[in-house]
């Protein structure tokens, strides 16, 4: 890793801020062209991977997507599943194959555009660079919703990020609010580890693991969903704001069915709505939430029983999902904590992006960068690793290759307007 230095602006032809897969990729590209840069990174490489995941977290995609620039995945389980700590050893053996010139520890406070090109404010001094790949991600802010304030001082919160193990909390019952991926897999795991779990439904998605004799990824690949981009989607650049379907890898890969925990003894409310003293209140529609997470996992098997007879597959036939618990007519709407013996709660409701540090004019309303690719309408600065930035593996370890090696011809060709050659052209 680089050494700090002091004293005046130091220069790079390119800076790259952010050390995750992302920073990464576009660096390996860099590095090949043998192009002058550096990598910023906040804390440590592959810092949310190493911490902000919890014991038993693992991918969601089978190990065969994992393929980042000239480092695919070479295990001996490709339709497996990678662990917390096999993913980021496949990080660090990402890293040493073609050793990044990486400073961490080092956080940005403010970048701006100068006459010649872009100016970095840093927690160890300044730097400019001729251009900036902004590499940081979507997910910067927990969210946590204000009446969070207002909750007992002795019941434990914490943000899905921060969740370890059930161990890590206190003994008692505990209340996980949001149906996102963190939030079924954050509630399977107090499950499966015995703890009384209250679960506030939202209207985040799911997908059958398996159907129809292959994992629904490899399928979706064969249809080359995921190289469908943004603009080509129904939904267009809404998909952006759509949760990620829930379902899990652990234990080999299987699906996530609320009802399924609700026979099992877990308690499903609506969506998570006030906290009035120390009972909390969920709006009415579980019911409706668990049809649609449903429908659109049905739909999903729609579309791969259409592909199959389109391409005259050989497949097993398989039986569809059949609701195994139904909520009852006259909802749970109401959660006594104290009465309940509740001793933590455990938000998992996202995040806020945060791109105040950056001073231009690209951002919409919602302080989304405007880009068209990773591509901003600022010469010289781009974006990498965003959801759908431009597919849906834009950011993941299956699809951050494609956008970086656009941004890298991107980058080159700035630099041959300005007269400043590439040494050698990456693979």
């Amino acid at each position: 890793m680089a050494t700090p230095s002091s004293g005046a602006a130091r220069h790079h032809s390119v800076i790259i801020i952010g050390g995750g897969q992302a920073g990464l990729s576009i660096s390996w590209y860099l590095k090949q062209a043998a192009i002058d840069h550096l990598v910023l990174e906040k804390h440590e490489v592959g810092h949310a991977w190493r911490n902000e995941r919890w014991d038993t977290f693992c991918l969601v995609t089978p190990n065969w997507q994992c393929n980042l620039p000239g480092y695919p995945y070479r295990g001996d389980d490709p339709y497996g599943f990678m662990k917390k700590d096999e993913i980021v050893a496949y990080l660090d053996g990402f890293v040493a194959s073609f050793q990044p010139p990486v400073r961490e520890g080092v956080s940005v406070q403010k970048l701006w555009r100068t006459g010649e090109g872009w100016h970095i404010t840093a927690s160890d001094g300044d730097y400019t660079a001729d251009q900036v790949v902004v590499a940081v991600g979507g997910y910067h802010i927990p969210v946590v919703p204000r009446a969070a304030e207002r909750l007992p001082a002795d019941i434990v919160q914490i943000h899905s990020s921060q969740y370890v193990n059930p161990e890590s909390l206190p003994e008692g019952e505990v209340l996980v609010v949001g149906t996102g991926q963190s939030g079924c897999q954050i509630a399977e795991d107090l499950h499966l580890a015995g703890r009384r779990v209250h679960l506030g439904v939202g209207e985040a998605p799911r997908v059958a693991r398996t159907y129809r004799g292959k994992d629904v990824v490899e399928w979706l690949d064969k249809m080359k969903y995921y190289d469908l981009p943004v603009d080509q989607h129904p939904l267009g650049t809404g998909v952006r704001e759509k949760t990620n379907h829930y379902v899990t890898g652990r234990d080999g890969g299987r699906d996530i069915d609320l009802r399924k925990f609700a026979l099992e003894g877990m308690q499903l409310y609506g969506k998570f709505d006030s906290l009035d003293g120390e009972v909390v209140r969920f709006g009415a529609g579980l019911k409706g939430y668990l049809d649609e997470a449903d429908a659109v996992s049905e739909s999903i098997k729609d579309s791969i029983d259409k592909f199959i007879a389109a391409q005259q597959i050989e497949a097993p036939t398989e039986a569809r999902y059949v609701p195994v618990w139904q909520p009852p007519a006259e909802e749970v709407r109401t959660l006594d904590l104290r009465a309940r013996g509740v001793s933590a709660v455990v938000w998992c409701i996202g995040f806020r992006t945060d791109f105040s540090w950056i001073s231009e004019p690209i951002f919409d309303g919602r302080g989304y960068p405007g880009h068209e690719r990773g591509v901003t309408a600022a010469p010289g600065l781009y974006f990498l690793g965003l959801p759908w930035q431009y597919t849906w593996g834009s950011g993941r370890f299956s699809g951050i290759d494609r956008d970086a090696r656009y941004l890298f011809d991107h980058i080159t060709a700035l630099r041959a307007q300005a007269g400043q050659p590439v040494l050698s052209q990456a693979a």
